[in-house]
């Protein structure tokens, strides 16, 4: 043990790095960026508190049909599969006291840190010491990766499970130690279920083949015949949850939804192709709005924060031919996903959380040949201060676009949730309308509905509280009808039990 912490000083002063960033904010509320999929995230954990752990079951606050297009009044949550939630659960029922969100961050921060650890013993046999040392560092200190490595979602897990099974199906292959393919299917198997899209990554797995038995990958059906086992529970549970229709959120808007927001620049283009070329584009795929948005807002800045692409084109210098078809798969899977996944790539940043083990790994290896060739060219000082400042400042950038992800929107949410905690009973339905996010709803530690209108009829579906953060028209006229049990400056809260006309 004493040797191995030796041999690995580097790589344990990285994680406790990548910890000790992860743990900004880590006792924040479910409020901060991209906190609606948070709070449907963690909701199921909450619910799994009240009425047991149920993996096959598991449902969530929101009752609404906002999701799926149908009235959802069990609050079916069937997206992942929740390993996640369960565990998290499991823990909390262990350690009452303990709150639900830190829990759930902590958990994503600890398989987040196993990520950084993976990608390192990945990378070090694929390209090694040095750029495995400098792939765990920015999947530690990117301020993207950190962000969300702290967050509630499924993807910290996610994430770790597909490294690590690509690090046990590599180790696999080159001891040929049975427990390791069987690690890398179970592994394989959980990533799946969390989120299908590793799909789009499994000629990873071939290309890794390729890279240890060069002449035996075609011929390596326990390979083949692994991946396609570990498709099958992914199989079934997409068969289970066909069972309850209402807790599955609509997912074809996913593929290419309509183009909302386009600038007039773009506009314009597009009305010159229509007319030159009878060119037509309902959607975002392929149009210009996809591209700047991929490759600028997203790679270019918020990943890597402007300066660190300088270090992608060099990854590809002096590339051994199955070192290359590894880096190549990677990146061929990872253009893949965002062209069949165009809309959702565009819409939730959160997307690109996949896209990390590929895109370190190929700018560790930029940064390493970079500062080879520097080196060369004039000497190991200049090269070993221009890659400093690569870095220091793609971070820094990058932090720019991050650092706002951590504020606290509708802190008067927070206020109204403990209001409602206060006085309904622990089994009331609420009205918690904000334009359908679910952030505010979860705040109130209750099911119900995160938008207005139609109020008998959730009144007749069991709604018993109506609770708004803006006193809107909605607001005022109930507030003429309903008994006001709270009304303050951020938020008012009735009682929809109770008529003002049956009280006179």
């Amino acid at each position: 043990m004493k040797k191995f912490l030796a041999q690995h000083l580097a790589l344990l002063l990285i994680l406790v790095l990548a910890l000790i960033l992860r743990l900004y904010k880590i006792d924040s509320p479910i409020l901060d960026w991209h906190s609606f999929r948070q709070a449907d995230t963690a909701s199921v954990t909450r619910e799994y508190l009240k009425h047991g752990i149920d993996l096959l079951h598991p449902t969530y606050q929101d009752l609404s049909n906002i999701q799926s297009g149908q009235d959802n009044l069990e609050g079916y949550r069937m997206v992942e599969f929740p390993v996640l939630n369960g565990l998290v659960a499991s823990i909390l029922l262990f350690f009452p006291s303990f709150s639900l969100e830190m829990t759930h961050r902590l958990v994503s921060v600890l398989f987040s840190l196993g990520s950084v650890a993976s990608l390192f013993f990945l990378v070090k046999q694929l390209s090694g010491k040095r750029v495995a040392y400098l792939s765990s560092f920015f999947l530690a200190v990117l301020p993207y990766s950190v962000y969300y490595a702290r967050s509630t979602l499924p993807e910290p897990m996610m994430l770790f499970l597909f490294i690590y099974s690509l690090l046990a199906l590599l180790n696999w292959l080159q001891t040929k130690k049975l427990v390791w393919y069987a690690v890398c299917l179970v592994s394989l198997s959980l990533a799946l279920l969390i989120k299908p899209f590793i799909l789009f990554f499994l000629p990873i797995y071939i290309a890794l083949g390729y890279f240890v038995q060069t002449k035996k990958v075609l011929k390596n059906w326990p390979l083949y015949l692994g991946l396609l086992a570990a498709c099958l529970p992914f199989i079934w549970w997409r068969s289970w949850i066909q069972h309850f229709p209402s807790g599955i959120p609509a997912s074809t808007w996913l593929y290419d939804g309509n183009l909302n927001q386009v600038n007039q620049s773009e506009n314009k283009l597009i009305a010159l192709l229509q007319q030159l070329f009878g060119y037509h584009q309902e959607g975002i795929r392929y149009h210009p709005a996809w591209f700047r948005w991929l490759g600028f807002e997203r790679l270019t800045k918020l990943l890597l924060g402007y300066w660190g692409i300088v270090l992608l084109p060099f990854a590809f210098n002096r590339l051994k031919k199955n070192e290359l078809v590894v880096y190549l798969t990677g990146w061929l899977s990872l253009i893949l996903f965002v062209i069949v996944i165009a809309r959702g790539n565009i819409q939730h940043d959160y997307y690109q959380v996949l896209w990390l083990p590929v895109l370190v790994m190929t700018v560790a290896r930029g940064a390493v040949q970079l500062e080879t060739m520097i080196a060369k060219r004039f000497n190991p000082l200049v090269a070993l201060t221009t890659l400093i400042a690569l870095i220091v400042g793609s971070i820094f950038f990058a932090w720019q676009q991050v650092s706002g992800f951590y504020n606290i929107n509708h802190p008067e949410y927070m206020l109204a949730g403990v209001a409602v905690d206060s006085h309904a009973p622990p089994d009331a339905k609420v009205i918690a309308p904000a334009f359908g996010d679910t952030m505010f709803l979860f705040q109130t530690n209750r099911t119900g509905w995160p938008i207005g209108y139609n109020i008998d009829e959730k009144i007749a579906n069991g709604a018993s509280y109506y609770v708004s953060a803006s006193y809107d028209d909605e607001a005022h006229q109930l507030e003429e009808k309903y008994f006001t049990i709270k009304k303050t400056p951020d938020y008012i809260l009735l009682d929809l039990t109770k008529k003002k006309n049956a009280q006179l």
